[in-house]
């Protein structure tokens, strides 16, 4: 994604992290209102996905992220849930796939089913059938999470059929439910279906506004795969450049021929950030490499701020721009020592820029505690 991004900008894009407060399509060209920009475009392309539902149960936003996820994908690895007991609420092929995921976790897998039948696929549900680690609840519903403590430690089920309310001992459950499309911005401007759903021509990524187009999960309620979102990705981009082009309103971008591309006049860094002991500068926010951490724990009266990045990591990414408005507010306040692994597994304690350039366990308690 990172070498995409990075090819895309070498051909003139421009990319901005925000959240798009407002879309006026009443007029061309198109107003797009973001935190820090408004943006006036001729076309545009809308892939603001789905969100994935909730049940609404009492107690889960006391156990949201502590014990209740709806992705099982993303959280199903997180320590809090290994070789413990694990719930599943759905019956379609999501809910059938993570289920079967878990089991690599977690000790068993209760999959909680409120008809008689499963939604998914024949092979999805031999899978699920034929697996020991899972077991099916059939005509059973979710009527709260308790808990003692931070964390969840169970359901309260009610069988559908007779009635009975039964507790079900598990310290993790995941939502398979289905998705709301994320098209709140649009509403009474395009086309929605009845479950909000962007409204395509049949064929094509075209909306009911001529020039804006739609890709992805905003408007695709069946296959929901990242192989058919990127499909019509494609598939809008390229109409949106051939309706630009047909209005001569398209603005072209061409690379540099290489003869005319400054050649780098400095050295490569032998480590990501390394920056020179003689470029060491106290006064400055901002800090990378060894040498500048071992200069900051002991001179800077400041707080030190440590931040790590994954390249291979998405919430790094994700949280990286938000990090970085924090530290500009605060840039007189605070010492920022950046590190930037080339691979996940390339954390500083691991690479010894703690242990082997004479930073002791003392000193690591004392920059925690700092």
């Amino acid at each position: 994604m990172e070498r995409l991004k990075a090819q895309a900008i070498r051909w003139g894009t421009e990319c901005y992290t925000e959240d798009v407060l407002a879309v006026d399509l009443s007029q061309r060209p198109f107003t797009v209102r973001a935190d820090e920009r408004e943006i006036k475009t001729h076309s545009l392309i809308i892939a603001t996905g789905a969100t994935a539902k909730r049940l609404g149960l009492p107690c889960e936003n006391q156990f949201w992220s502590h014990g209740i996820s709806a992705c099982a994908i993303c959280d199903g690895a997180s320590p809090i849930f290994h070789g413990q007991d694990l719930a599943v609420i759905g019956g379609g092929d999501s809910a059938a796939e993570e289920a079967v995921y878990l089991t690599k976790y977690g000790s068993h897998v209760h999959l909680l089913v409120r008809r008689d039948t499963l939604r998914a696929s024949k092979a999805m549900q031999d899978r699920v059938l034929a697996n020991p680690r899972i077991t099916v609840h059939w005509n059973t519903e979710a009527l709260d999470v308790f808990g003692s403590g931070k964390y969840m430690e169970g359901l309260k089920l009610r069988n559908l059929q007779t009635g009975a309310v039964t507790d079900l001992a598990v310290k993790g459950l995941f939502y398979a439910i289905g998705h709301t499309p994320n098209t709140q911005l649009f509403q009474g401007q395009l086309d929605l279906d009845e479950v909000g759903y962007l409204v395509v021509k049949p064929g094509t990524v075209e909306t009911s506004l001529e020039g804006v187009y739609a890709a992805g999960d905003v408007q695709d309620h069946e296959y929901r795969q990242a192989i058919t979102a990127a499909g019509t990705g494609c598939m809008a981009a390229m109409a949106a450049e051939r309706w630009l082009s047909s209005h001569h309103l398209i603005a072209e971008h061409h690379q540099k021929p290489a003869d005319e591309i400054q050649p780098q006049t400095q050295p490569k860094a032998q480590s990501p950030g390394l920056i020179p002991e003689n470029a060491f500068d106290l006064s400055q926010a901002r800090h990378r490499g060894g040498y500048a951490l071992r200069r900051l724990f002991h001179e800077s009266d400041r707080v030190l701020m440590v931040k790590y990045v994954s390249p291979t990591c998405g919430p790094c990414k994700q949280l990286q721009p938000i990090l970085n408005k924090v530290i500009d507010e605060y840039e007189t306040q605070i010492h920022l020592w950046n590190w930037t692994s080339p691979k996940t597994r390339n954390w500083p304690v691991r690479r010894g820029l703690w242990g082997r350039q004479r930073c002791n366990s003392s000193k690591i308690r004392k920059c925690s505690q700092k």
